[in-house]
């Protein structure tokens, strides 16, 4: 087995044990398209570990976050980051320990792309965690939820470009991933209440997070309207119509969709195909 399709076996187990959401329907894209998305999607989930991570100090998330961004910005170099992460490696995950494996079986022609959005978001990252991720306005939401997942819609949009000339509304694609953002924020509620970090805005309410989620979402159905390639709104269609029923079974006042509630919703726009 050569190294390339040995990593790229890898970062399939990777994404698969990170991210079950996405795993699905990158499962099912065209390998050329699994091979790119997989891995800029782990480029991005392995700066999103660092922000999100419950042991590190505030000070040395931005320390990484600002340092892997300048790396990214340049030919990438590995032993730098490894270097960089060196005194934090027991405590990160394998897919931020291996950034550089995911950049190297991103295809050539999309890898410049993927390290400027990839940079762009971990600085972002780093001014929220600067900013102990207090949201007072709309314009504090929108401008988390652009770097966190707006970013990963603007990235998706230019592989699906450098792909086969699809064209996508830059707007919508943040809108897309803001959509999901949102319903993540409000199933992860509790859990951020406990850390201490509260996503909504000043005067904002449950009910107003649903609104925001639901607007976001629709967007994400403007934006899956312009794609023909069957494989790419396959792909797209997927995380929406989860997401979708997510924030139903949120508003019933259910925690989460069950397995067979999952299984079932893919199944139905698979068969749609």
């Amino acid at each position: 087995m050569s190294t390339d399709t040995k990593l790229q076996k890898e970062a399939m187990h990777v994404l698969k044990l990170t991210s079950r959401t996405f795993y699905i329907p990158i499962k099912m894209l065209n390998p050329t398209l699994r091979k790119t998305v997989g891995s800029a999607y782990l480029c991005m989930r392995a700066i999103d570990e660092i922000e999100d991570h419950e042991k590190l100090q505030s000070e040395t998330k931005q320390h990484l976050l600002r340092s892997t961004s300048k790396l990214l910005q340049t030919e990438f170099d590995d032993a730098a980051y490894r270097q960089l992460l060196k005194p934090y490696e027991n405590l990160l995950p394998e897919v931020t320990l291996r950034l550089g494996d995911w950049l190297s079986v991103c295809p050539e022609g999309i890898i410049d792309k993927v390290k400027e959005s990839t940079s762009i978001m971990a600085d972002g990252m780093a001014r929220w965690v600067e900013k102990d991720w207090v949201v007072k306005t709309r314009e504090d939401l929108d401008d988390y939820t652009y770097y966190v997942a707006g970013l990963v819609g603007v990235m998706l949009s230019d592989i699906w470009q450098a792909y086969d000339g699809t064209t996508t509304d830059r707007d919508l694609a943040i809108g897309y991933g803001r959509g999901l953002q949102a319903v993540n924020m409000l199933r992860n509620q509790d859990e951020d209440a406990d850390r201490g970090v509260r996503f909504l805005p000043d005067g904002w309410d449950r009910n107003d997070m649903f609104a925001y989620a639901a607007a976001n979402l629709n967007k994400a159905d403007e934006y899956i309207e312009s794609i023909a390639t069957k494989n790419i709104l396959l792909f797209c269609k997927i995380p929406l119509a989860l997401a979708k029923r997510t924030l139903n079974t949120l508003q019933s006042g259910n925690e989460k969709m069950s397995r067979a509630e999952v299984e079932s919703t893919v199944a139905a726009i698979v068969n749609e195909q």
